[in-house]
C-alpha cells in the first residue's frame, strides 16, 4: 500500500500521532522524513521510545526515503509519513514518491509567519509549497486530530 497519509507536524512523533493518527490510518509503519533529525541519534532514540507495539518506525533523510519508496521497500506497509515542512513533501513527490493526501497538523509560529488557524502558522514559502502540493493533484487538508472536521486548504489559505 505504501503511504496512507502524509502529515506535516513540527512535533513529528508525539502523543497525537501515536495514539490517534497511527490507529486511525491503521499504520504499520511510522516514518519521519527529515534531513536534520535523521542525523540526530538523541532525537531518534526519544521518538523510537514512543513507537506503538506492533508498528515499525523509520527516521530517514529525504534522499533515502525517495530511494526506498522507489525500490518498493514499503509497498506492503501502511506508512504514516510525518514531516516538519511542506518542502520535504514536494521533494518526495518530485522524486517519484506517491503521496495520496497531505494533512496539515502543526506548523509552529515564528518570525515572518501568519497564524492561519490554531496550531498552524505559515510563511510565504510554506504557503507556496502547500499550493504546489495541491497543484500536483495531492489533496491538502487541515486536520488536527481524527475526530475534528477535515478542512480544505482553501479554508485558510487562498
Amino acid at each position: 500500500m505504501g503511504i496512507v497519509l502524509a502529515r506535516i507536524d513540527q512535533r513529528l512523533i508525539h502523543g497525537i500521532v501515536v495514539t490517534q493518527w497511527a490507529g486511525h490510518t491503521r499504520a504499520k509503519r511510522l516514518m519521519v522524513v527529515d534531513d536534520v533529525v535523521s542525523q540526530d541519534e538523541v532525537q531518534k532514540t526519544a521518538m523510537r521510545m514512543s513507537k506503538p507495539a506492533g508498528t515499525g518506525m523509520s527516521i530517514i533523510d529525504t534522499d533515502t526515503a525517495i530511494t526506498n519508496f522507489n525500490a518498493g521497500k514499503y509497498d506492503d506497509h501502511n506508512v504514516l509519513l510525518v514531516v516538519r515542512e511542506p518542502e520535504t513533501l514536494l521533494k518526495l513527490a518530485a522524486g517519484g514518491v506517491q503521496i495520496p493526501k497531505v494533512n496539515v497538523g502543526i506548523i509552529f509560529d515564528g518570525e515572518g509567519k501568519t497564524t492561519v488557524k490554531k496550531m498552524v502558522s505559515v510563511n510565504e514559502k510554506e504557503v507556496a509549497d502547500l499550493k504546489a502540493l495541491k497543484a500536483k493533484g495531492i489533496p491538502v487538508t487541515f486536520h488536527f486530530v481524527p475526530g475534528d472536521a477535515e478542512e480544505s486548504l482553501e479554508t485558510y489559505i487562498k
